[in-house]
């Protein structure tokens, strides 16, 4: 298997025009949220905002406008109605109509992130993926809701579509089937990335790729968050999807490894991998100097 590593990376980074305008790096949209995970699709708008995206927003519903709004400054956040929870602050049914509104004017759809897996919830997921044209990454609470239509998965063969499972989330897609990821990517059409230790990135034609950087610092709640969004941003920047997913995985686990002397293992946190690990990953590949692809040595 082919390993992914700075000089991939370096060949695959978008260019940047100095003279292009936000609308030139995608717009996109992140569906996520519900009364207990407010904090998931912030991490991954602040992701998508530090990662060259042109314009991130944030689709919570309704109840969770404020708590969003305040967390983020950079992207926009849409309140999503969501009928049918008496308590309110979940997708449901309803939420899938106005979703998909939003949508037309997005480049591509991330979704997942703190959704929850009530019932309702689980089928507006299903109508999204199953109605949008648009290319998606699907995460977290979104696989769980894959996992019970395999169908609607299906159905996006030859629409562009990254599931980012680690191993819990990938038994819920595969319902306890013995399936090699690389035939799971083949069969169902799809970028698969299989987070683990050394992350494996497989495509539906064959492709296969493994990471190369990573600590156990990564290892916390909201790390596959950020990943989301960053994936989310590669992919509106236009890289095809399995390079997208190939250079994400690769820049989240650099930023982690190059937070290392800083604040160790134990003590990195999502948000710092943001903050702190980003602009030094990022820096990373472009003292590469890859200038054939835009990236000049700084």
């Amino acid at each position: 298997m082919q390993k992914i590593d700075r000089a991939y990376v370096a060949g695959k980074l978008p260019a940047r025009d100095e003279n292009a305008s936000k609308n030139a790096y995608g717009r996109l949209l992140i569906a996520g949220g519900s009364v207990p995970y407010s904090g998931s699709v912030c991490l991954s708008a602040k992701a998508a905002v530090h990662s060259g995206c042109g314009l991130v927003y944030a689709a919570v519903p309704a109840p969770l406008w404020s708590v969003a709004a305040t967390k983020l400054q950079e992207a926009m956040v849409l309140p999503i109605p969501s009928a049918g929870f008496d308590e309110g602050g979940f997708f449901t049914e309803s939420s899938a109509g106005p979703l998909l509104e939003r949508l037309e004017k997005c480049s591509v759809l991330a979704i997942g992130p703190g959704l929850g897996r009530d019932r309702r919830t689980v089928s507006f997921v299903l109508k999204v993926l199953e109605t949008t044209e648009k290319p998606v990454i699907a995460d977290a609470d979104a696989l769980f809701a894959l996992g019970t239509d395999l169908g609607v998965l299906d159905a996006r063969k030859g629409r562009a579509t990254i599931l980012t499972p680690h191993a819990g989330e990938y038994s819920f897609l595969t319902n306890g089937r013995d399936i090699k990821p690389s035939d799971f990517a083949r069969e169902h059409g799809c970028v698969l990335v299989y987070k683990a230790h050394r992350t494996e990135v497989y495509a539906p034609d064959g492709r296969a790729m493994i990471n190369t950087t990573g600590n156990s610092g990564l290892a916390k709640g909201g790390s596959g968050d950020v990943l989301t969004g960053l994936a989310g941003s590669t992919l509106c920047q236009g890289l095809e999807p399995f390079d997208a997913a190939c250079v994400s995985v690769w820049l989240h686990g650099r930023a982690a490894d190059l937070l290392l002397p800083y604040e160790t293992q134990y003590c990195m946190a999502a948000d710092m991998l943001v903050d702190s690990g980003f602009p030094m990953a990022f820096r990373d590949v472009l003292n590469c100097g890859n200038l054939e692809n835009g990236v000049k040595d700084v």
